[in-house]
């Protein structure tokens, strides 16, 4: 997991950077909080841990632009500081930071609140896991669904296209213009039946990308083939 520390004590970073690496994590660690805050925006960090008083951007600034922004990629924050006033809880809370620890600490102390850390960054990855599998479930019973409806609505039409293009066809006064367009009129219809019969036979259908983040069932997959 990567983790940003911020803190202007070069001692109190250092010891962070120490503490977070011990649990096996990588660490950037920054002195004041507009660092913090470019590090965060650069992307990648699950884990930050903040310092209240810091030069330029304090750690209840920057923690206030982490929960401002979009997305679910925001990272978990952990506010360490000196003052521990019921006041300064209320605060931390209310700007969104997802826990704080008053100092002076000790190293378990400090686990202990990563430990909860790295408990909460498991369940929420594993939460939007499975949200995307459900969603997938959900896209794929409606491929289901609409598969069966294109059948429905496409076979008898397109039962009586090839049967008047297999009439024509047999007309022995057409001309060979009309002929041949009767032939790719023949051939385009009998390559949608074969498009409605693969659609009917699908039996774990999968997709592929067709534009950046739109995807496209594939249809050119056999059965047993689904990933």
């Amino acid at each position: 997991m990567q983790a940003i520390i911020a803190d202007d004590d070069l001692m109190m970073q250092a010891l962070l950077r120490v503490l977070l690496e011990q649990r096996g994590h990588e660490v950037v660690a920054v002195g004041d909080g507009l660092a913090a805050w470019e590090a965060v925006q650069r992307g990648g960090a699950q884990l930050v841990v903040l310092d209240w008083q810091m030069p330029g951007l304090d750690g209840v600034e920057v923690c206030r632009r982490i929960r401002a922004a979009n997305g679910r990629d925001r990272p978990y924050v952990l506010l360490v500081t000196a003052r521990e006033g019921a006041d300064d809880l209320h605060t931390a809370l209310d700007v969104g930071a997802d826990d704080y620890l008053a100092k002076p600490m000790t190293p378990p102390q400090f686990w202990a609140r990563v430990a909860i850390a790295e408990r909460r960054i498991a369940q929420n990855e594993a939460r939007w896991a499975a949200e995307a599998e459900l969603a997938r479930s959900r896209w794929l019973a409606g491929v289901g669904a609409t598969a069966l409806a294109v059948q429905h609505e496409i076979n008898n039409p397109l039962a009586a296209l090839l049967s008047h293009t297999a009439l024509l066809a047999a007309e022995p006064a057409l001309g060979d213009s009309v002929a041949e367009d009767v032939r790719i009129i023949d051939e385009q219809a009998r390559r949608i039946a074969h498009v409605v019969r693969r659609l009917a036979a699908l039996g774990a259908p999968r997709t592929v990308e067709y534009l950046a983040g739109v995807p496209m069932l594939d249809l050119s997959a056999r059965d047993g083939d689904g990933g």
